[in-house]
């Protein structure tokens, strides 16, 4: 799936030189879950932005399915993402004025999936999730644990082979948070999907098969033996 070799990413701030990943080496295998740590500021957004074709690196190479994202023409990384990338963050980011429907549905507008398949995707999408009965509410109609739920359904939807999750639980109590994780491995596991997702819970990171720490844009991984 994933093969980082020697990827780095700097960033120049005024007359110093920010080293955002430094010389990282990794690889992520078909169905894996990663579960990425470390402390603010240190490439945790910065290695997810490079997983999600979002940015380039400086150096190294990023291969996906054996190709080298960091050559790619910005048309290909664009449809790259739009067929292959589920993304979900922490703010949901959910169009207010479209309802939980259409929001799910915008994710498949630049596939050009006819209006009819559309709407039986995104409802099968949000049935997944649990909000099968909630598709004509509006984002400020639903709690917050329900619109992470539709920001998941609208990930899943174009059946992506990778998910990506940045902080997904950050605005959630501890409850919505479990059951936000519940929903997430369930879709993990369902699908077959690569699961990398950025947080700062220690209880999350506890559960993960694998977890790489990220500080100063070095990379560690573990094992999570139990997990």
């Amino acid at each position: 799936m994933y093969e980082l070799r020697n990827l780095t990413k700097t960033y120049t701030r005024g007359k110093d030189t920010i080293r955002a990943l430094d010389a990282v080496d990794l690889t992520i295998p078909q169905g894996d879950r990663l579960l990425i740590q470390g402390p603010t500021g240190g490439g945790k957004s910065t290695l997810l932005q490079m997983l999600g074709a979002l940015d380039r690196p400086t150096s190294g190479e990023l291969l996906l399915d054996g190709t080298d994202l960091a050559k790619l023409s910005e048309a290909r990384l664009t449809r790259l993402r739009s067929e292959n990338i589920g993304f979900v963050f922490q703010s949901f980011n959910l169009i207010p004025t479209l309802t939980a429907q259409e929001n799910v549905e915008t994710a498949l507008v630049p596939l050009g999936v006819k209006t009819k398949e559309r709407r039986e995707l995104a409802a099968e999408a949000l049935e997944s999730v649990g909000l099968g009965e909630r598709r004509a509410h509006l984002p400020a109609e639903m709690s917050g644990g329900q619109q992470q739920r539709v920001a998941i359904a609208r990930a899943l939807v174009k059946r992506p082979k990778v998910l990506l999750a940045d902080e997904p639980t950050g605005n959630l109590d501890e409850s919505m948070r479990d059951e936000i994780m519940d929903v997430l491995e369930r879709q993990w596991k369902e699908h077959g999907l690569t699961f990398i997702m950025v947080t700062h819970d220690s209880a999350i990171a506890k559960k993960a098969p694998r977890v790489a720490t990220i500080r100063k844009g070095r990379l560690t991984v573990r094992e999570n033996a139990g997990a």
